[in-house]
């Protein structure tokens, strides 16, 4: 018998406990989801613009036949010799600069960043941490340290070993050649090592996409790069959200920063879903890691996640999937200037590819953000069968990221919806 939603929100209290959070003012019961579309208990359906999790689409075929074969012909782990993880670990790295040749495999990002803060604690042998202040990289009591609005009260102490420097803002304070932002690490590096703990890596999601996508121009993070290895630490490029062609010009973001990283984190998308999460790396930092950490992951890695994520992988190649998220980004990006040329609500328009949003603003001159009004837009949306969400250090830019093979038809559907909420929907 299936559960009416007040009876899925008492039971997800009762039975998982308090706080566990939902999307939307009205949460969506969804049971089905193909390609762009997904449909909610009562048949109702919705377009996805905001979900990277299938970056193929959902239920992509191709990745669920994979799933469903190597599944039903042996799933056990890297303890045992086979061939899925090492023609995996060879499609990802010839994406990659030469010098990222080596694959460690996990369930999710947030083990992923784990890992690679150690394999920078074993190359410099030393543990400080740098990140943005608005940013998330995790779950794990070491990752979880390096967002501040993720920060428990109790840390095991470990939050002595991270410093923050300001996100960029390319809106509210320009940093057009990232001199700014380099400055800044800089100085945390200093403070690092004046205060004994010494510095390790600066950990960055190469697009910013927690912190609201900033418009950087291409090349932008090659300053804060050289701060960084002058120093003696690695740069960390967590490419979770921004990987795997999400923003329209390469499979990679650090490429469009201009950056090769000395590790590399994935996650969320890298198998449509079915939990795997990987980190590359160079040979000899991997090394280090082995050699100075025991490491084992029973299901990292094993025969049914490789399958996953090899089949999501030749499904962008072969489909031209980054090339599909430049000409529809470009599109969506002609279509948001449109809005904001009718709404004075909307302060900013940026985004690359399959990653772009509006930041939306109670006042132009002053760029005071609109904060209730960004999650009443999004909670309007949903009601109009749209998903997309809000992000930001205000949490007043829309955040829309749909799955790869949206098209330019999606696009419309969207921006002519948007249009109908935006003038419907008071400010205040």
């Amino acid at each position: 018998m299936r559960r009416t939603t007040p009876d899925l929100i008492a039971d997800r209290k009762r039975l998982l406990g308090p706080n566990v959070s939902t999307f939307y003012d009205d949460p969506v019961h969804f049971v089905k989801g193909d390609g762009v579309w997904l449909w909610d208990a009562e048949g109702r359906r919705y377009l996805d613009c905001y979900n990277n999790v299938p970056v193929v689409g959902h239920c992509n075929p191709r990745v669920v036949e994979a799933i469903a074969t190597q599944a039903a012909t042996l799933n056990t782990h890297t303890r045992y010799l086979h061939d899925g993880i090492l023609d995996y670990a060879e499609a990802l790295t010839a994406t990659l600069d030469d010098s990222l040749d080596t694959v460690l495999m996990t369930c999710t990002g947030s083990e992923a960043n784990d890992v690679a803060l150690r394999m920078a604690e074993a190359v410099t042998g030393k543990r400080g941490i740098i990140a943005t202040d608005a940013t998330y990289h995790g779950n794990t009591a070491l990752v979880s340290q390096l967002s501040k609005s993720n920060v428990p009260s109790v840390g095991f102490g470990l939050n002595q070993y991270v410093r923050f420097v300001n996100a960029p803002d390319s809106y509210r304070h320009p940093d057009p050649d990232g001199m700014l932002f380099a400055a800044s690490v800089a100085e945390q590096i200093a403070a690092h090592e004046a205060d004994g703990t010494g510095f390790a890596a600066l950990v960055v999601c190469p697009y910013f996409l927690n912190e609201g996508f900033p418009d950087n121009p291409d090349g932008w993070l090659a300053p804060v790069a050289k701060v960084v290895r002058e120093a003696g630490g690695l740069l960390i490029c967590d490419e979770v959200q921004s990987g795997f062609g999400r923003t329209g010009t390469h499979l990679w973001a650090h490429e469009k920063m201009g950056v090769v990283p000395d590790i590399m984190t994935l996650g969320k998308p890298m198998a449509n879903g079915h939990p795997v999460g990987g980190v590359v790396t160079r040979a000899e930092t991997m090394a280090a890691f082995r050699s100075g950490y025991r490491y084992f992951n029973t299901f990292g890695g094993n025969p049914v996640s490789a399958a996953a994520a090899l089949a999501v992988l030749r499904e962008i190649q072969d489909r031209g999937l980054v090339e599909n998220a430049r000409v529809v980004g470009a599109h969506a990006q002609t279509r948001l200037r449109d809005l904001m040329a009718r709404y004075e609500v909307i302060g900013d328009v940026r985004g690359a590819g399959l990653i772009f949003g509006a930041e939306m603003v109670s006042d132009r001159q002053t760029k005071d953000p609109a904060s209730a009004f960004t999650d009443r837009i999004v909670n309007a949306m949903r009601q109009e069968g749209f998903i997309l969400s809000k992000l930001g250090r205000h949490k007043n830019a829309l955040k829309i990221r749909p799955p790869l093979v949206f098209s330019i038809e999606n696009a419309d559907m969207l921006f002519d919806a948007l249009d109908k909420v935006l003038a419907e929907t008071p400010l205040s």
